[in-house]
């Protein structure tokens, strides 16, 4: 017996429209579209460039060797660090591996656990950024560049190498700002009860290369709307976390437990990478202005700085303990392109102190 469906014969009915003509129409519309956005990006000082994604973080992971010199940290060691002033004076080119807006203590756990790692961590810190806990945004940035590194697919990695030619090409293409999904967060509202408004990061202003050496936009470096959008956005941005009146206080306690075991972690993936004949160095980075007067009052060195150094006993290098490290950042958090060069040019010399070379 023939099943019942082996004798349906079902034909979609297609209509009779000028389908080439309706093809060439939605080809020349998108194209006008894409051309428009294009112009549009440009005329808002947008330019081609790289994103800097969790895959160009995961290219520069896969590169480490065992005796890798390797910067790691926030925003502040990725404008800051020169790789080639780093290369210049300590005879190997370092690879770029701290992440904006980031906690950078994962990463660190992450090579004192690699059992091949016996190299040169230069680590910057801002003090409460190295403390927040898991759920933290700063946190969850650096957990989600480990995990691109550690599980991404062939099919992931030949998406990347595409989309890297595209972006070299097309200013548009700027994930963190002209994506809808961006564009729809930048929307302003209000704080209310019980609630505060998303805090806005800043736009894009810098450039990126393949081994993410990144430099600030010349437009940021010199007075301007952009140096002001991002020099007033840092306030906001540094100022303690207002919690809602209904969050229970066992999670308070413990986010503050959290924070506080840090201090102990960190001493402990310290000692692992010297146990291997690591070395590990922390570095706090140039910051003025009104930014400064806010992280000094905040995080003041006597404070958590002064503790992980002690309890980790870390060579380190705090830039205002030499007058010839202390620059002004144009838009008070980091330095532009050429002082970046000047800078590492003159921490060279203390870094290689620090680590008995």
């Amino acid at each position: 017996m023939h099943s019942s469906t082996s004798n349906f014969d079902f034909k979609r009915p297609i209509p009779d429209l000028p389908w080439r003509g309706l093809l060439l129409t939605a080809v020349l519309l998108t194209a006008i579209g894409g051309v428009a956005w294009e112009i549009q990006a440009r005329a808002w000082g947008y330019a081609p460039g790289l994103n800097d994604t969790s895959d160009l973080w995961a290219d520069q992971r896969e590169k480490v060797q065992p005796d890798s010199i390797v910067v790691i940290g926030d925003s502040r060691a990725l404008f800051d660090t020169d790789l080639d002033a780093l290369e210049k004076g300590l005879g190997q080119r370092p690879l770029q591996l701290a992440l904006v807006g980031s906690c950078a203590y994962p990463i660190l756990e992450n090579l004192a656990n690699d059992e091949r790692f016996h190299g040169t961590v230069i680590a910057s810190i801002i003090p409460a950024m190295w403390l927040v806990p898991p759920p933290a945004p700063p946190y969850q940035n650096s957990l989600k560049a480990l995990k691109r590194y550690q599980k991404r697919t062939v099919s992931q990695k030949a998406s990347h190498r595409l989309g890297m030619l595209l972006e070299e090409q097309i200013a548009f293409m700027k994930q963190d700002d002209l994506v809808l999904a961006e564009l729809l967060k930048k929307i302003s509202v209000p704080d209310r009860a019980n609630m505060t408004a998303r805090r806005i990061l800043p736009p894009y202003f810098a450039t990126i290369a393949r081994d993410r050496r990144t430099r600030m936009a010349e437009a940021c470096a010199q007075p301007g709307k952009l140096q002001d959008r991002v020099k007033f956005g840092w306030p906001p941005l540094f100022a303690p976390p207002k919690f809602p009146d209904f969050m229970p206080k066992e999670v308070l306690e413990g986010m503050a437990a959290a924070s506080e075991a840090r201090f102990g972690e960190t001493a402990a993936v310290v000692n692992k990478i010297r146990a291997r004949g690591g070395k590990v160095v922390f570095v706090r980075f140039p910051h003025s202005g009104k930014l400064k007067e806010i992280e000094d009052m905040g995080m003041p060195r006597a404070g958590i700085w002064t503790r992980l150094m002690k309890e980790t006993g870390a060579p380190n290098i705090y830039y205002s303990d030499y007058p010839e490290l202390i620059f002004d950042c144009p838009e008070w958090s980091h330095l532009s392109g050429p002082d970046s060069v000047k800078f590492t040019e003159l921490l060279v010399p203390h870094l290689k102190k620090a680590l008995g070379k």
